[in-house]
């Protein structure tokens, strides 16, 4: 098992001045912050990123409300076991344990990327525990038929791919920063705080792994879809970066189509709005949570 032991090494406690806590699984140690007191929010990360990408808002936002925020295992300062399967549904798992752990209470869900699937799965099942939804770039349904999905996997599935996950560290240090619509807005340092986590082939199986559950779990996100009626009244902010090309428009208006009662904000922004549209979408985060 590859541990995360040396990450006090690289990691800048100014820009994530939070205290570590970790809660043992099956397979290691699942590393989370739980800042502030008040409402419980529950921030849920896809990949390549960590709870480092939620950094700011915990800043501002545990002035008022109890921020959670995980590393699912293969992620961050979570241990990186190169036996866990490593599927959303069983990111899933841990999520749902750690809830159940913290004994969280009428949980308002951030979720992001594949943190879309994990965290509203949890909300699926427990309706009643969570009362609002705030999702960034995300999906829920059947990825199998998408013709981009399948030149990503048919990716993955080959051995450059392979290669390319595993020794070059490729998501990353290339896709993350290809997902930037302004890469100007990636500074080196922040780049840093996504590879640093990585930093040798048995540490990266976590993000090969979930790479290839975009289609390899295409059912499970297909049942979810069929079951998230019991969300479909919840109040929902959405988040979205228009020029995503990984998870595009047409996911955005399926979202809008679907949720009864929600709020949109679309920006000039690539798949990590978090890092390109900071300061706006914490204020429109702070306000709306005011308003429910």
């Amino acid at each position: 098992m590859y541990e995360t032991s040396t990450a006090q090494k690289w990691l800048d406690t100014s820009q994530y001045p939070f205290q570590s806590n970790y809660f043992a699984t099956t397979y290691g140690k699942m590393h989370y912050i739980d800042e502030g007191e008040g409402e419980t929010l529950l921030f849920v990360h896809g990949t390549p990123t960590w709870s480092f990408l939620y950094r700011n808002y915990i800043k501002t936002l545990s002035k008022q409300y109890r921020c959670i925020a995980i590393d699912h295992l293969g992620f961050g300062l979570s241990d990186k076991p190169k036996n866990f399967v490593g599927t959303p549904q069983e990111h899933a798992k841990n999520l749902s344990k750690l809830i159940a752990h913290l004994n969280l209470k009428y949980i308002t869900l951030i979720v992001h990327d594949f943190g879309g699937p994990i965290g509203l799965s949890y909300a699926i099942s427990n309706p009643e525990n969570v009362e609002r939804i705030v999702m960034f770039n995300t999906w829920l349904w059947e990825t199998k038929e998408d013709k981009d999905a399948q030149k990503i996997d048919k990716i993955l599935h080959s051995s450059l791919g392979n290669f390319l996950y595993l020794n070059t560290n490729f998501s990353p240090a290339v896709l993350l920063k290809n997902a930037f619509h302004n890469k100007k807005l990636l500074s080196k340092q922040v780049h840093n705080h996504y590879k640093k986590p990585f930093p040798n082939k048995n540490s990266r199986y976590g993000l090969l792994n979930i790479g290839k559950s975009l289609i390899g779990s295409s059912n499970w996100y297909g049942e979810l879809w069929q079951n998230a009626v019991v969300i479909k009244d919840k109040p929902v902010l959405i988040l979205w970066g228009e020029n995503d090309d990984f998870i595009k428009i047409n996911n955005l208006e399926k979202w809008k189509s679907f949720f009864s009662n929600k709020k949109t904000n679309a920006f000039d922004a690539g798949h990590f709005v978090q890092e390109e549209e900071t300061e706006k979408t914490i204020e429109i985060i702070a306000s709306w949570l005011k308003e429910q």
